[in-house]
């Protein structure tokens, strides 16, 4: 096999292996789309993973690529990413994703993969290969997103007391579980949305890397695109049953009108990050969102303990997997000499 034909095939393994940790982080994040229509009983497990999925997908035609931008153009310079910066950035972003879903933490898988393409950088080229911009800007969000989903579900949990304080409690309840179906459904959107393009950016980025893709195109290919939407989508439809549980009742108890009010906060979140073109993590955002929701009842309604551990894990994240990225990225460079 000559040169050619062997770096072909080290781009079509990381391809491979890029849609892998897509479809992972649809199992992953699947919770955060589904624990609060499951945790009030709108939905059943089963139908919510579908439902889920399917809007996960039917984002490909309502947001731009501007996240794929920022992660494929945005964080690092161009002409340090290689395949080894690539396979170093996916499987620290990977191992990070493994040990949280298998102790049950709602981390980011948004920010594993930025941390992982961080530590890769670092690793062979140091910090000055970095953009400053794209970082910085990300990190700023791992704050900002929650915060606002946090806003937004207080304020609108308010509202919707204020607005309904007449309104019979069985009335109320029969009202947001159908209006439960909306919100969960935009949620969903914007999950779908923001956290496929993160895979769509970093195949995108080694794409460009190896010459497959010129960096001055507008798009990556038809493909990538749909490929890591389906992917999500078939991620979510497995789900990730460990987190459901802690995002949709360890938090807070959640009724369908709490539900109704986290969804939509976290969505409008979603939205707005998206179109700004920010990887965020919709494990922040609903997170944020949930407690929220909880503290606008009361504050003792919120249970701290667990929320206080979902934010350590948060913190941890991208030093985390930057650090098992820099190992990857040494070990990349033993396995595709």
């Amino acid at each position: 096999m000559n040169s050619v034909q062997s770096a072909f095939w080290v781009v079509a393994l990381l391809v491979v292996l890029a849609i892998a940790f897509d479809f992972m982080n649809g199992f992953h994040d699947a919770a955060n789309s589904i624990a609060t229509v499951v945790s009030t009983g709108v939905l059943k497990p089963q139908q919510a993973v579908v439902f889920a999925a399917f809007f996960n997908v039917v984002a490909i035609s309502i947001f731009q690529l501007k996240v794929a931008a920022t992660v494929g153009k945005g964080i690092a310079l161009p002409e340090v990413v290689d395949h080894h910066v690539v396979f170093g950035a996916l499987v620290g972003a990977m191992v990070w994703n493994v040990v949280t879903w298998w102790h049950g933490i709602p981390s980011s898988s948004s920010h594993a993969l930025i941390g992982g393409i961080v530590g890769a950088v670092i690793a062979k080229a140091g910090a000055a290969s970095l953009i400053a911009a794209g970082v910085w800007k990300t990190v700023l969000f791992i704050f900002v997103s929650p915060f606002l989903g946090f806003l937004l579900g207080s304020l609108l949990m308010l509202g919707v007391a204020h607005l309904f304080r007449r309104a019979s409690p069985l009335r109320v309840d029969n009202w947001f579980r159908r209006l439960q179906l909306v919100s969960a459904g935009l949620y969903s959107l914007g999950h779908g949305g923001n956290d496929a393009q993160k895979t769509i950016g970093i195949i995108w980025m080694l794409l460009i890397a190896t010459g497959y893709s010129a960096a001055g195109d507008k798009l990556p290919p038809a493909w990538v695109i749909w490929s890591c939407y389906v992917a999500i989508g078939l991620g979510t439809m497995f789900g990730g049953w460990r987190i459901v549980k802690t995002m949709g009742q360890r938090i807070t108890k959640l009724k369908p009108v709490g539900g109704f009010c986290a969804e939509t906060g976290g969505a409008i979140t979603l939205f707005l990050a998206t179109a700004l073109g920010i990887p965020v993590s919709t494990t922040h955002t609903i997170t944020g969102a949930i407690v929220g929701v909880g503290s606008a009842r009361r504050a003792s309604a919120v249970r701290w303990g667990v929320a206080g551990n979902i934010i350590w894990a948060w913190i941890f994240t991208i030093p985390a997997s930057a650090f098992v990225a820099g190992v990857a990225y040494w070990l990349g460079r033993l396995l595709f000499a």
